[in-house]
């Protein structure tokens, strides 16, 4: 039972007064009330940081840039507003962490425009507050629209379907466009616009939760012993090998190992959440492990990569004119450089190496904030994939408990993926760095998770038996 306060408590055996609260709710208007305190620090972060960019590299103050962050602060307060109204019992730390990341990923855009003699609306750092922009809009809409996640259930099949059709776009004729080697990147005329892989991860998340929780018996109760584990028949396989050969397509025809190892190791770790055999988890890791090490024997591209890893100081692959490792060398002495504390904003080279600002963001952040300040920037995505683990582990109802685990992990693998392939951890990949990375459809999809987890959170908030102390 319940107080007016909305605390659990427990009748006394004497059948007398309730006992002493056993867990404790905190209030609605407390936990927005905490929200709105983190935002004003992440806001403040955001714009000392863009501040001490332009003290370090240019010696004065452009309040340009500073009153374009400021309307982007307000957009944020204007979802922390909607909240208030219609999801008042969501995760308080969520926006905050999102909000800082995605203001410190503006701040380095800006600082290596700066550098390469890039200003206006033309800079990426502009384009990167616009599409900021666009995908806070997205996620206000979002948390409007969707008012309870268990709607998205109905939807099963028909989020398979668009992301199928989102995965395909990039190669139909006409609309398709490869850049940097990877076919992922839709456009119009010259330019390439969007990578609907990136809205496509949030529909695959949506029908692997639904598609899991039709068929999670027959996935987990039934098969044969061997070494410890209930492996699954042979006709049980379908699913996973169906995603794997979706992933092997991805690197065979747009040429893309990260959101091919991106896309199946979703679908590897909610199955295993769903079922609990970790049997799965070693079929599926034999599977793309095989097919990516045939990948290295058989497409250039992938056997460059893996060669650029294991030898990248070798003076043939360094000085090669394509495909070679000079990106991932210079990456690495960009974080030398930083050492323990960073040369300060403002105050290193990041633009020495390629494409620093999207693939390479983690390595310019490391050069001017180092190591300590790399650590941070983790800590910040550990605290936000455990409080989506949180959201998504308290949550009764399978479906989301499966949503939430997919989302948060989906986030979790992405930096992972990203962050080691530019320290020479795994092979480099072409993914971006959730939030701070330049690229427009990465911020959509990823405030839109956002979105989502924030949902979740509220609906677990709102049932007596789910509730989950802040």
């Amino acid at each position: 039972m319940t107080d007016r306060a909305g605390r659990t408590a427990e009748a006394s055996p004497a059948g007398g007064p309730p006992t002493a609260p056993v867990r404790r709710i905190r209030m609605p208007q407390k936990l927005r009330n905490m929200e709105l305190w983190l935002l004003i620090v992440a806001c403040f972060i955001n714009a000392a940081a863009i501040v001490l960019v332009q003290l370090g590299a240019m010696g004065h103050v452009d309040t340009q840039l500073v009153l374009l962050g400021a309307g982007l602060s307000a957009l944020v307060f204007g979802l922390h507003i909607a909240m208030r109204f219609v999801a008042r019992d969501a995760d308080p730390f969520l926006l905050p962490i999102a909000t800082v990341l995605n203001g410190l990923g503006i701040a380095m855009i800006y600082r290596i425009d700066i550098a390469d003699g890039e200003s206006g609306w033309e800079s990426a750092s502009v384009r990167q507050i616009v599409w900021s922009a666009i995908a806070i809009v997205a996620a206000i809409v979002t948390i409007l629209v969707i008012r309870n996640h268990r709607v998205l259930f109905r939807y099963t099949y028909l989020s398979g379907l668009l992301a199928i059709v989102l995965l395909l776009l990039p190669l139909v004729p006409g609309i398709g466009r490869e850049v940097s080697g990877a076919r992922v990147w839709i456009g119009f005329g010259d330019i390439a616009t969007f990578q609907p892989g990136e809205i496509a991860k949030i529909a695959l998340a949506v029908f692997f939760a639904g598609y899991l929780v039709r068929n999670r018996d027959s996935l987990s109760m039934v098969g044969r012993k061997f070494l410890g584990m209930r492996f699954p028949r042979a006709r049980d396989l379908g699913p996973l090998l169906v995603v794997w050969a979706l992933s092997m397509a991805v690197i065979v025809f747009q040429r893309d190992l990260g959101t091919a190892l991106l896309y199946f190791g979703l679908f590897l770790v909610m199955l295993y959440v769903a079922t609990s055999r970790l049997s799965w988890v070693v079929l599926g890791l034999s599977l793309f492990i095989g097919g990516a090490l045939v990948a290295s024997q058989t497409l250039d591209y992938v056997g460059n990569r893996f060669a650029n890893w294991l030898d990248p100081f070798s003076p043939d692959r360094f000085d090669q004119e394509f495909g070679g490792s000079y990106q991932l060398v210079q990456g690495l002495f960009g974080l030398a450089n930083g050492g323990l504390i960073g040369t300060g904003w403002g105050e290193g080279r990041p633009d020495i190496t390629p494409v620093p600002q999207s693939d390479y963001i983690i390595a310019s952040l490391g050069e001017e904030l180092g190591l300590a300040g790399v650590f941070a920037i983790l800590a910040l995505y550990v605290l936000f994939v455990a409080r989506g683990f949180r959201i998504g582990f308290a949550g009764q109802d399978d479906f989301g408990k499966l949503l939430g685990v997919g989302l948060a992990f989906v986030l979790a693998l992405q930096v992972f993926i990203v962050v080691g392939g530019v320290t020479r951890v795994i092979p480099l990949t072409g993914l971006t760095t959730p939030f701070l990375a330049a690229g427009g459809s990465s911020l959509v999809a990823n405030w839109i998770i956002v979105a989502l987890l924030l949902r979740l959170s509220d609906t677990v908030r709102n049932h007596p038996r789910l509730v989950i102390d802040g």
